[in-house]
């Protein structure tokens, strides 16, 4: 039975088992699949995917906002150096660094309903609190702790996700909510450049109404999304009985969670034998290479479209295009990515694009060919993330194991936006930012490189499992294994 066709199946069918019965470990057959299939899914994307989309969303937007308000103002007005302003920048990621890795362990035992929604609202206060100060001083503290609450963000989401959908149906869904970065990257021109006409407003410039508007929205969307976010496919409201078992029973057969929830609970060891996989630093060096390109990108891309001859609203809205296109191929190739399960080909592809871009944007003098480079190396930089990430929480598990890695290569991709930052903001001049457009051709080859060794080092160990896999059953494997077992195929 195809999709469409099984839309018009209820989940009450008598097709389906009684649930009881499926609790005692039985299989569901292939017409209570068919039966379920098409519901189970769509209703997972209708109640989670925009949540988790709109707190990523208004993650970028609060976070990389503050180029917006520097082309509006803000450095002027607060009288800041380039050198000021690119520490006003670092500020951000330092606490973000240090909150990654304990809030990915903890996001499963706080709880997800409880711990996102708190995030966000507590960042959109301190967002607002931007628009309100009055020196550099005040910048910084709502800077620190701007990164230190949303610095768990990212992780979470991604673990969030993989609680509720299998590993070959991941990626689209990481796509979804990482799409939003390209969708904020393309509305924070449009806000910033309707939001600046504020300018004088109860006597405060237009760069602070971006911060005071743009953080209170993210406040009432944090709080209204506590009554919304279900905590797992156990808790989901809107599932039936017979359908969240079908979610935990198609989750734990594709290996995305264990067959046993005691071997999700925290271990030492799990962290271990995390950060000893040589596929996780394969990576790990990958998401430092995309991260510098990407988040350089998110911070500077409004003031390098300034730099071609373009100021004001006119450079605030010529940020927007690149990030349209972006909005556009993020979804095609995760649909791609999903369909073919060829995610170090995606990431390789569009790294590909990005050295293109670069290479554009360093090779000419021409500020139309330089702002047409925006195109590639924004795309090729925001599309090759998502498949990276989901490369990553794919090939990890248990639990904490899956946690230790996203973690890991998040704060590595963390660490890059730190260097881009430095790059782009203080060692390397505008317009032309010669020494910053080098570092990322090379980073972007970096990242093809570390991919296609992933590949190699991936399809090695599958023919190793296949072939040990024939030698024994899987009766006879130690449990706990993990991604370790012969039985986890690692996604390529």
């Amino acid at each position: 039975m195809d999709t469409a066709g099984a839309l018009h199946y209820s989940s009450t069918s008598q097709d389906i088992k009684d649930v009881s019965e499926l609790k005692h470990g039985e299989e569901f057959s292939q017409a209570e699949r068919a039966a379920l299939e098409g519901i189970v899914w769509r209703k997972l994307d209708i109640w989670i995917l925009p949540l988790c989309a709109g707190f990523f969303f208004l993650s970028f937007l609060d976070r990389t906002n503050v180029s917006n308000a520097r082309v509006a103002g803000l450095q002027t007005t607060l009288e800041m150096s380039n050198y000021q302003y690119t520490v006003a920048v670092t500020v951000t990621y330092l606490p973000y660094l240090a909150a990654e890795f304990p809030s990915a362990v903890l996001v499963k035992y706080v709880g997800p309903d409880l711990m996102l929604p708190t995030m966000v609202t507590l960042w959109g206060v301190v967002c607002a609190s931007q628009g309100l100060v009055n020196g550099y001083s005040g910048l910084l503290a709502c800077r620190f702790f701007l990164g230190l609450i949303e610095g768990g963000l990212v992780p979470g989401i991604v673990l969030y996700l993989s609680f509720f959908y299998p590993r070959k149906m991941l990626q689209i869904r990481v796509a979804s909510f990482f799409v939003a970065t390209s969708l904020s990257g393309a509305f924070s021109g449009l806000l910033a450049a309707a939001i600046n006409l504020m300018n004088g407003i109860c006597g405060k410039p237009g760069w602070a109404w971006i911060f005071i508007l743009e953080g209170i929205f993210t406040f009432v969307f944090g709080a209204i999304s506590f009554f919304l976010l279900p905590r797992s496919p156990e808790k989901a409201r809107f599932l039936t009985e017979k359908e969240r078992v079908y979610v935990i029973s198609t989750l734990k057969n594709a290996g995305s969670v264990s067959e046993d929830d005691k071997n999700d609970g925290f271990s030492w060891t799990e962290v271990v034998r995390s950060v000893k996989s040589p596929h996780v630093w394969f990576l790990a060096v990958a998401f430092f290479f995309n991260g510098a390109t990407l988040l350089g990108l998110a911070y500077f891309e409004p003031t390098i479209v300034a730099g071609l001859g373009y100021a004001g609203n006119q450079a605030q809205l010529l940020s927007v295009p690149p990030y349209a296109v972006t909005f556009v191929l993020s979804f095609i190739s995760a649909k791609v990515s999903d369909r073919y399960q060829c995610r170090g080909y995606t990431v390789i592809f569009f790294s590909l694009l990005e050295v293109i871009g670069f290479t554009m944007f360093y090779a000419s003098t021409s500020s139309r060919v330089r702002y047409g480079s925006l195109f590639c190396s924004v795309s090729g930089a925001y599309c090759a993330a998502p498949a990276l990430i989901t490369w990553m929480a794919n090939n990890s598990a248990p639990h904490i194991r899956r946690a230790t890695a996203v973690a890991v290569v998040f704060i590595l991709s963390q660490m890059g936006g730190i260097l881009a930052t430095w790059l782009l903001g203080w060692l390397s001049p505008a317009p032309k930012y010669t020494s910053a457009t080098i570092t990322f051709i090379a980073m972007s080859v970096g990242i093809v490189v570390f991919a296609t060794v992933n590949l190699v080092y991936l399809r090695r160990e599958n023919r190793l499992k296949a072939e040990k896999r024939e030698r024994m059953r899987k009766e006879e494997e130690p449990e706990g294994l993990g991604d370790r077992s012969a039985w986890f195929v690692y996604s390529l």
